[in-house]
């Protein structure tokens, strides 16, 4: 596998928010390896026989993510191949992670841009840490949040006027505590319907990988 897709592979495994990541590469050719270093020079490498470790970082001095991806494909582009490892993340702190938008209005925008006659809706919460995920389930149990994919991602449904789902005025107010907890991640509206019209049902029903929620 390329570099460049080894590490963005790595970087969508990863849970929890981060601001430092921790590389070690491995060069299958140790012929290279003087070259594979100075196409790495600008993320400032330390090496160790084959091994080359270098960091990508979000908010300090170091080069960004973007950065990295441009400085492995160089690597991808003369053929030089290896194994990349991820050896270290610093977690975002969290004064760090209550700057971002709260969940509250990141909700209450997403609801208003809805039209008016939608009727249900399906949405995601992608906690920063998988510290949170016990508080904000319990917060957000009259939502009956489920676990989906990542380890912090929540999802649950909510219905406007009746069926299925918590009513958007509930969902606000429990995304609310999670703010009042300091709890930070990202609200996405994942599926929504319009005018819909239960007979003898709670509501629509969606299925999704085979799953129905």
């Amino acid at each position: 596998m390329r570099l460049v897709d080894q590490f963005n592979e790595i970087v969508r495994g990863i849970v929890d928010e981060w601001t430092e990541l921790r590389f070690e590469l491995i060069v299958s050719d140790e012929a290279r390896v003087d070259r594979a270093t100075a196409l790495l020079a600008p993320a400032n490498p330390g090496r160790l026989g084959r091994k080359i470790r270098f960091a990508t970082d979000r908010l300090g001095p170091g080069i960004g993510p973007e950065a990295v991806r441009r400085l492995l494909k160089r690597l991808d582009d003369e053929g030089v191949e290896g194994e990349l490892e991820l050896v270290g993340v610093t977690k975002a702190q969290p004064e760090e992670l209550r700057k971002k938008k709260t969940l509250r209005s990141q909700w209450d925008r997403q609801v208003a841009a809805l039209p008016p006659d939608w009727s249900d809706l399906y949405a995601e919460l992608r906690l920063d840490s998988t510290d949170y995920l016990e508080r904000a389930a319990l917060l957000l149990a009259p939502l009956n949040p489920a676990r989906y994919g990542a380890a912090a991602n929540l999802r649950f449904r909510c219905a406007h006027r009746f069926g299925y789902g918590a009513s958007p005025e509930m969902t606000a107010r429990c995304l609310e505590r999670c703010d009042d907890e300091g709890i930070t991640g990202e609200v996405e509206i994942l599926h929504v319907l319009s005018d819909t019209h239960p007979v003898a049902t709670q509501g629509p029903v969606w299925i999704l990988g085979g799953r129905t929620v």
